[in-house]
C-alpha cells in the first residue's frame, strides 16, 4: 500500500486562513465575541462575521451570509451585544446594530451618512457613546450648488465627533462635540459615565498624527477641558476605575522627535485632580499599550524580540504576567472591569492564532493543517557590519537536510517599526507564499532589520538617517551567514518585500549585484519625489531627519534611485493603483529606470488597489506572480504564461 505524500498549503490555502480580531469579554467573564475574517472566492471578498462562545459551550456564528459585522462590545449586564454592520440595500456605510444575547432582536440604531468609527456602552446600558463624522456645514452645501465641488485643503477637513443615543428613546442623537476644533481618533468613558477622555488631533490628516491631545469632557456641565501635556502621544487612553486618572503613552516633544520619541516613549499616569504626572514602567519596550485599567490593575501589551506579551501593572511598576514570556505572541486581548476574566487571541511557533478565555483554547483554527506538511520556523541570529546582532525567522522544509545548499529568498517586512514572527498567519503575508516556496525547494528568511520592533530603544534608532544602507547591511550579512553554515547556495538568491519591505528591495536591486532575482512590493524608490507624493511626509522627516529642501544629500544617499547605474538585477515591480501612503509614481520611475538601464524588469499595477487588496483574487494573483518569478529565476522554470496569471 503507497503512502500518499502530505502537501504543503496552497496559496489559495494561505489567503484563506481566517484573521481572527476585535476580542471582547462579557463582564460577567461567561462569553466571548470576536471576529472572524474568511475569504469569499465565489463573490471574491473578504467576509467579517461575528463569533461568540459562551463558557463550556460551542461556539456559533452571530453574523452569517449576507450579514457582516465588526467590533463587537458585550453590554455591561452582558444580555447584549453591539456591533457595527452595513444597512444592506448598497449602503455599506457602518452602522451601531445591538441584539440580544442568542441573537435575537436585532436593531439598527445609528443612521449616520459616513458611518459609525468606534463606540462604547454608556456604563448602565442605556445607551451608545460613537464617533462619527460632522455633518457638513450649510455654506459648503451651497457653493457646491454654486460654484462647483472642491475642496481646501486644510481648512474644510470634516472631522470626527462624539455623539450620544439613548436605547429605547424617542430616536434622538446628543452631538457632544462640535467637530470645528479636533478630530477624535479614540475615547474612554469614567465607570460612573460622568466623565469622557478622548484623543485627538486637530484635523483627520496623517500629517496631523503627531499632534494628538487630550481632552476630558465633565457631562453634567458640558465642560471640556485641554490637557495640555505637550507630549507625542499613543494611539490610546483607559480612565482608572475611580475615575481620578488617565493612563496613556507619551514621550518628549522636540525638534529632532523621532530619536527622542523612541528614547523616551513610555507609559504615563495623569491626575487630574493635581495634574501630578508618574511613569511607573520605564524599563519596558517602546511597543508598550495600555489596554484596560481594571481593578486589579492596568493590562497592557508589549513586544519582546518575537514573542508579544501580556501584564497587568500596578501604579508603583510592578508587572504580574499573565502570558508566558517566550514562544507567545499575544495579537489581542480583552479584560473584564474586576480583572478576573481574561479572553485574547495567541500564536507559538510554527501555529497560527487561536482564541483564549482564561487560558483555556476555545477555538481551533490550526485544524486547517491537520492533513497538511508544514513548514518548520525557528528564530536565528547573526552579526552585520556593524556588529549590530541582527534576529531573523527562518523556514525551512519539514525533510530539511543539514548536507543540502538551497536556494534561499529573503522576505523583509514592513514597517519599518514592525517585525516578522516564527508563527503562520495570513494576516502577516497576503503576498508572499511562503509555504509553496517552501514546497518548491527554497528556504526562506525574514530578517528584523534595525528599526524593527521589539528590540529595544537603542535598536529602533539605529535606522535613524541610515535608511537603505544600514537595512541592506542586515539582509546580506543574514545571506552571507546563511552561505556560511553552508544551507543557502550563493549563486541562487532571492529579496522579495511590500512597503518599507518594498523599499529595502529596491535598495537591493540598484545597490547590489549579489541577487539572481528581486520583487519590489509598494516601495519607495526616491525619497524626494515620495516626501512631495505621500500622504505622511512626516513618517520621512522622522527616518531622515529633515525636509528634502534642507538636506537634499540624506535624501540622495538612501534613495534607490541614486544607485540606478549599476542596477543589474531581473526586477518584478508590484504596486497598489491607489496607494495613497506610497504613491504608484513609486513604481513607474523605478520601472522606467530598469528599462533604460536594460535590466529585465516587469511592472503589475493592480487597479483599485491601495496599500493592500481587499479582494483575495487580486492577492492570489500578487502571490502567484511571485511564485513564478522566483522559480524562474532561481528554479530555471518557465514564464510562459506569467502575463495571463
Amino acid at each position: 500500500m503507497s503512502i500518499i505524500e502530505k502537501s504543503y498549503l496552497s496559496s489559495e490555502d494561505l489567503i484563506s486562513l481566517p484573521t481572527l480580531s476585535d476580542i471582547n469579554i462579557s463582564e460577567d467573564g461567561q462569553h466571548v465575541a470576536f471576529v472572524r475574517t474568511t475569504a469569499d472566492w465565489k463573490d471574491n471578498a473578504y467576509r467579517h462575521h461575528i463569533w461568540m462562545y459562551e463558557k463550556n459551550e460551542e461556539g456559533y456564528s452571530l453574523t452569517s451570509n449576507d450579514r457582516e459585522g465588526t467590533s463587537p462590545l458585550w453590554s455591561p449586564d452582558s444580555r447584549h451585544i453591539a456591533y457595527l454592520g452595513s444597512a444592506g440595500d448598497g449602503d455599506e456605510k457602518n452602522q451601531i446594530f445591538v441584539e440580544s444575547i442568542h441573537g435575537q432582536n436585532r436593531a439598527q440604531i445609528t443612521d449616520e451618512k459616513e458611518g459609525v468609527s468606534q463606540f462604547k456602552w454608556e456604563p448602565t446600558g442605556k445607551g451608545l457613546y460613537y464617533v462619527a463624522q460632522s455633518k457638513e456645514s450649510e455654506e459648503i452645501k451651497g457653493r457646491k450648488e454654486i460654484e462647483g465641488d472642491f475642496h481646501h485643503a486644510g481648512r474644510e477637513d470634516q472631522n470626527h465627533c462624539l455623539y450620544y443615543r439613548e436605547l429605547g428613546s424617542d430616536n434622538s442623537v446628543y452631538q457632544l462635540t462640535d467637530g470645528k476644533d479636533f478630530h477624535i481618533r479614540a475615547f474612554d468613558l469614567s465607570s460612573k459615565g460622568d466623565k469622557i477622555v478622548w484623543m485627538a488631533t486637530p484635523s483627520p490628516d496623517g500629517e496631523d498624527d503627531l499632534n494628538r491631545d487630550l481632552y476630558i469632557l465633565d457631562l453634567p456641565s458640558r465642560h471640556i477641558h485641554k490637557l495640555n501635556r505637550n507630549k507625542l502621544l499613543g494611539e490610546s487612553v483607559c480612565f482608572s476605575p475611580d475615575a481620578t486618572k488617565i493612563c496613556y503613552t507619551a514621550s518628549i516633544r522636540e525638534k529632532d522627535y523621532y530619536k527622542t520619541r523612541i528614547k523616551d516613549r513610555t507609559l504615563e499616569i495623569y491626575h487630574l485632580t493635581s495634574g501630578e504626572v508618574t511613569q511607573p514602567l520605564m524599563e519596558v519596550d517602546p511597543t508598550v499599550t495600555p489596554i484596560r485599567w481594571t481593578a486589579k490593575g492596568i493590562l497592557i501589551r508589549w513586544q519582546d524580540h518575537t514573542n508579544v506579551l501580556l501584564g497587568l501593572l500596578s501604579e508603583d511598576g510592578k508587572v504580574d504576567m499573565l502570558s508566558e514570556t517566550t514562544d507567545c505572541f499575544i495579537m489581542e486581548a480583552s479584560i473584564s472591569e474586576n480583572g478576573d476574566h481574561l479572553s485574547y487571541s495567541k500564536a507559538t511557533s510554527n501555529e497560527t492564532f487561536e482564541i483564549y478565555l482564561d487560558d483555556k483554547k476555545i477555538s481551533n483554527e490550526n485544524r486547517l493543517f491537520k492533513e497538511k506538511q508544514k513548514s518548520n520556523r525557528e528564530i536565528i541570529s547573526w552579526k552585520s557590519s556593524d556588529d549590530l546582532e541582527i534576529e531573523g525567522v527562518l523556514s525551512t522544509p519539514a525533510d530539511f537536510d543539514p548536507n543540502k545548499q538551497y536556494p534561499l529568498l529573503v522576505l523583509i517586512h514592513g514597517g519599518p517599526d514592525w517585525a516578522s514572527f516564527p508563527i503562520h498567519s495570513g494576516c502577516f503575508n497576503e503576498k508572499y507564499p511562503v509555504e509553496p516556496f517552501i514546497e518548491k525547494g527554497f528556504i526562506v528568511l525574514e530578517p528584523n532589520y534595525r528599526g524593527s520592533s521589539g528590540y529595544g530603544k537603542e535598536f529602533l534608532k539605529a535606522s535613524y538617517r541610515n535608511l537603505g544602507i544600514g537595512d541592506y547591511q542586515d539582509v546580506i550579512s543574514g545571506v552571507d551567514e546563511l552561505i556560511h553554515r553552508g544551507m543557502a547556495d550563493k549563486d541562487r538568491v532571492g529579496v522579495m518585500g511590500w512597503s518599507q519591505g518594498g523599499f529595502i528591495s529596491a535598495f537591493c536591486t540598484t545597490y547590489s549585484d549579489r541577487f539572481k532575482a528581486i520583487s519590489v512590493g509598494g516601495g519607495i524608490t526616491n525619497w524626494r519625489n515620495h516626501y512631495e507624493n505621500t500622504d505622511m511626509p512626516s513618517f520621512i522627516r522622522m527616518y531622515l531627519g529633515d525636509t528634502p529642501w534642507n538636506d537634499p544629500e540624506i535624501y540622495m544617499k538612501t534613495s534607490p534611485m541614486t544607485y540606478l547605474p549599476s542596477a543589474c538585477t531581473p526586477t518584478l515591480i508590484q504596486h497598489g493603483e491607489k496607494d495613497a501612503r506610497v504613491p504608484a509614481s513609486n513604481a513607474y520611475e523605478l520601472y522606467q529606470g530598469l528599462k533604460d538601464m536594460d535590466v529585465k524588469t516587469e511592472l503589475m499595477i493592480f487597479k483599485g488597489m491601495a496599500y493592500r487588496s481587499d479582494q483575495p483574487r487580486m492577492n492570489l494573483a500578487i502571490m502567484k506572480q511571485n511564485l513564478m518569478w522566483f522559480s524562474h529565476y532561481l528554479l530555471g522554470e518557465s514564464m510562459k504564461d506569467f502575463r495571463v496569471l
